[in-house]
C-alpha cells in the first residue's frame, strides 16, 4: 500500500490502453496520495515497440506537448506494432515546472536503476528499467535545455560495445533528420535514461529539443519531425502523424562532449553576458562572454575565454548566476 509502483497495463493486449502509473506517496494532505503518471499503449499486430518518453525533466515542454498531441491523434489502425507513450514520466516535477520532483527532489535522469523500495522517483526509475524498457525495442526520451539553458536542436545516442546495437542506433539517430547529434560516452553504469536502455538491452535515443522553459515554433517542428521520422524508420507507421516531412535531409554534424573543460563555469556570484551565439564555431582562447558584478560597480567586468574550440551547444539563460553554474558548453566535432 505505501511502497513500490502499480498499474493496469495489459502488455500482451492489442488495441488501445489508456490510464496511470500509480505510485503510493503519503503526503500531508492526503495519507493514502498516488502520484498518476499518465500512459498510452497502443498495439497493433506483431512488429517494432517504440517507447516515446518526456517530462523526466519537468520543465521541459517540447516533448511533452508533442507527445500529449501524438496521444490524441494514434490509433491501433494507423499503426503496425506497439507504441507507448509516457508524456510527463516525472509528473510532480513537470506540474511544479521544476527539474526535479518537489515531493523528493529526485532527478529522474540521474535515478536508475531505482529501488522498488525507495523514494517515487526511486520506484518510478526502477519500474523503467526492469519492467517498461525491456518490453520495447527503442527508447526516445526526449529532453531540452530546462529553464535555465539555452541548447543546440539535437539529437543523442551512446556508444555501445555492441557495435550490432550501436549501429542501429547510429541509423535511427540519423533517420531523425537533426543537423547536429551527440555520441555519449557516460557508461553502461550511468544512472541516466540511455544508461537504463543499455542495461535493459534496447536502443536508446535522446537529445535535446529546445530550451528556456519554453517552446518555439522551430523547436515544436523538429521534435515533431524527429518523432515522425523514428516512427516511419521503424515500419510504425506509413505517413507522419505530427506534420510533414522536410523535402531535404539536412548535412549531419556529429559532437562530442565528454570533458569537463569544453564547459565555462561561474566560480562566484555574478551576472552572465555571452558574447556568441548557439551554434557559433569558436577557437581556444576566443571570447565567450563577459561576467559582471553588480556588487562592485567599480570593477570592471571580467571576459571570459573558451578553453577549448568546437561548437557552442549550450549557454545560461539566466544572468544571475553563482558558483558551480554553467555559462557555456562546446561540443567537439567528431566523425565515426
Amino acid at each position: 500500500m505505501h511502497s513500490g509502483l502499480v498499474h493496469a497495463i495489459d502488455f500482451a493486449a492489442h488495441g488501445r490502453q489508456s490510464g496511470h502509473l500509480s505510485i503510493p506517496y503519503s503526503i500531508d494532505r492526503s495519507p493514502y496520495y498516488q502520484i498518476k503518471v499518465p500512459f498510452l499503449r497502443v498495439k497493433n499486430g506483431s512488429g517494432p515497440s517504440l517507447l516515446l518518453m518526456a517530462g523526466n525533466h519537468g520543465d521541459e515542454y517540447e516533448g511533452e506537448l508533442q507527445l500529449g498531441r501524438l496521444m490524441r491523434r494514434l490509433d491501433p489502425a494507423v499503426i503496425q506494432g506497439t507504441v507507448t507513450v509516457l508524456p510527463a514520466a516525472n509528473l510532480p516535477a513537470v506540474m511544479a515546472a521544476k527539474r526535479c520532483s518537489p515531493f523528493d527532489g529526485g532527478n529522474l535522469n540521474r535515478a536508475f536503476p531505482g529501488d522498488p523500495s525507495g523514494t517515487p522517483t526511486a520506484r518510478l526509475a526502477h519500474f523503467l528499467e526492469h519492467e517498461l524498457f525491456p518490453r520495447h525495442d527503442v527508447l526516445l526520451d526526449i529532453h531540452s535545455g530546462g529553464t535555465s539553458m539555452a541548447h543546440l536542436l539535437c539529437t543523442l545516442i551512446e556508444r555501445q560495445e555492441d557495435e550490432a546495437r550501436f549501429a542501429r542506433a547510429n541509423e535511427l539517430m540519423r533517420a531523425m533528420a537533426p543537423s547536429h547529434a551527440f555520441i555519449a560516452d557516460n557508461g553502461p553504469a550511468s544512472p541516466t535514461s540511455m544508461g537504463a536502455a543499455t542495461r535493459s538491452g534496447i536502443i536508446g535515443l535522446s537529445g535535446e529539443f529546445g530550451g528556456g522553459g519554453t517552446v518555439t515554433p522551430a523547436s515544436m517542428a523538429f521534435t515533431a519531425r524527429a518523432i515522425d521520422n523514428l516512427m516511419l524508420a521503424l515500419g510504425i507507421v506509413e505517413k507522419p502523424l505530427l506534420g510533414s516531412l522536410p523535402t531535404e535531409q539536412p548535412a549531419l554534424q556529429l559532437l562530442s562532449l565528454s570533458r569537463h573543460s569544453q564547459g565555462i563555469y561561474a566560480t562566484r556570484r555574478g551576472w552572465f553576458e555571452p558574447a556568441v551565439q548557439l551554434g557559433a564555431h569558436v577557437d581556444a582562447g576566443g571570447l565567450a562572454g563577459w561576467y559582471h558584478d553588480l556588487e562592485r560597480l567599480d570593477a570592471p567586468e571580467e571576459p571570459l575565454h573558451f578553453a577549448e574550440g568546437g561548437i557552442v551547444i549550450s549557454h545560461r539563460l539566466h544572468c544571475d548566476s553563482q558558483a558551480g553554474d554553467c555559462l557555456m558548453q562546446v561540443a567537439e566535432r567528431i566523425n565515426l
